[in-house]
């Protein structure tokens, strides 16, 4: 019998667990942390040894194949141990793609890659299509696949999961963007993170369709130097694509294989120039499938976004606000503040990704009137700004404080932007809980 080990146990790692074990598979799961009482039970009911809080490295070892939480990096110790002894390590992505023959949407990119995948689905699902959304989000492409099996699967893609994929194929891809993201785990090397976002690309062919973002510059010098099989779709913001998608006099064009049309932008609810991007991007993932411009329109009516993406939240003493938890890096937190007109009070800070943030220096001098940092150590974060010396900057460690801060220097027609620019390990355990916590207290006052 074969054996597969699995090293985390959250939602992509129990997924794997239960299709490798419904598969034929013996299964041993580890995690160095305590496992979450759900999952724990899941491992349970389907007779899955597991251990916590300690990885055996001799009983993982044992495994023909090794399947690895994107979460986990691969410098450390036991993953290069358990490469020194040769053993694969794979993706629970690329695990269960070897299960299933639904069409296979994959989306990647710096930013915007869960909005355009939720987008996706949205347009998808209402058109009457039998979609799963798997990936860097919800459920497990792994656990979908076993439970829930769908003709079509839309799935977002980090760039960790993307290293340890190597067979999947998807039938349509998507690139929105590449910035400098994760440098702290890829040791300050913009090349290999680029590699491997262009790793969504291996195994496609002249049959299948791939869409990307063609004024992003280091997405269009990168694919400058590549062979490209699939068939292009570039959207750009700037000027008319053949084959592809762009916006004109407040419209989105979309130039389809068999048919052209437009919509109007608003539309759209979402605002920001890089939400146009991530729309043009899933209508024409959906124009590819057949589905029709009134399906999109009715669909588009009714999308209103993610939690923690520019996700407004409300409005004290006629000062906007608005959670952006979800921009763990600076591109990110770019685009949110590029998204308003009016003057911004911004909220950022947390455990820093190997940003650089004068980056951001030209945009803050003209949109923001004062930065609020918070998180355990803002030296950086502090130092990156420190030139722009008309930005009143304040530090704090507690979000309560954050928020008052806020309040006393908004006036109506403010905006107070939480956008963090980083990651939020060093105060909360996701982004979820982060951006949870700050609507909490802004909905208190």
């Amino acid at each position: 019998m074969q054996k597969i080990s699995i090293i985390g146990a959250g939602e992509s790692g129990t997924g794997a667990a239960l299709l490798a074990k419904t598969k034929g598979f013996s299964v041993f799961v580890s995690d160095a942390e305590k496992i979450a009482p759900h999952y724990k039970k899941a491992l349970i009911a389907h007779d899955i040894p597991f251990e916590e809080g300690k990885h055996t490295l001799t009983t993982l070892c044992a495994a023909n194949e090794i399947v690895k939480s994107p979460g986990i990096p691969d410098h450390i110790p036991l993953i290069k141990a358990v490469q020194n002894a040769g053993i694969p390590i794979i993706d629970e992505i690329e695990l269960a793609a070897r299960y299933t023959k639904a069409l296979l949407i994959a989306i990647t990119g710096s930013n915007g890659k869960t909005t355009t995948t939720e987008l996706t689905y949205h347009l998808l699902k209402q058109a009457g299509i039998r979609v799963g959304m798997a990936g860097n989000i919800g459920k497990s492409f792994a656990r979908q696949v076993i439970q829930d099996p769908h003709t079509h699967y839309v799935i977002e893609l980090s760039s960790f999961q993307l290293a340890r994929m190597y067979n999947f194929k998807a039938h349509i891809a998507g690139i929105l963007n590449i910035t400098p993201d994760h440098m702290d785990r890829y040791h300050g090397q913009l090349a290999h993170y680029v590699n491997d976002k262009l790793r969504i690309l291996q195994n496609m062919t002249t049959k299948d369709h791939f869409i990307y973002f063609q004024d992003d510059p280091i997405l269009q010098k990168t694919l400058q130097k590549r062979t490209l099989l699939p068939i292009c779709h570039p959207i750009s913001l700037t000027q008319p694509t053949c084959q592809g998608a762009y916006v004109k006099n407040n419209h989105f064009y979309f130039e389809c294989v068999e048919k052209s049309y437009n919509i109007p932008c608003p539309i759209m609810q979402l605002p920001g120039q890089h939400n146009q991007v991530n729309t043009m991007m899933a209508v024409y993932i959906a124009s590819l499938l057949g589905i029709t411009r009134p399906s999109i329109i009715d669909a588009l009516k009714t999308f209103s976004g993610i939690p923690h993406r520019l996700e407004w939240v409300a409005k004290i003493r006629g000062i906007n606000f608005y959670n952006d938890s979800k921009a763990t890096n600076t591109a990110a937190a770019y685009m949110a503040l590029s998204s308003f007109d009016r003057p911004i009070i911004w909220i950022a800070g947390g455990q820093d990704k190997g940003n650089d943030y004068t980056l951001l220096q030209p945009l803050v001098k003209k949109k923001v009137k004062a930065l609020i940092c918070l998180g355990k150590d803002n030296v950086k974060i502090r130092q990156g700004f420190s030139t722009l010396t008309d930005l009143p900057i304040y530090e704090t460690q507690k979000m309560q404080k954050a928020v008052d801060i806020a309040l006393q220097l908004g006036k109506p027609g403010d905006i107070v932007l939480f956008s963090p620019a980083c990651a939020s390990f060093d105060l909360f355990k996701n982004f979820e809980e982060r951006g949870e916590y700050f609507k909490e207290i802004v909905r208190s006052k």
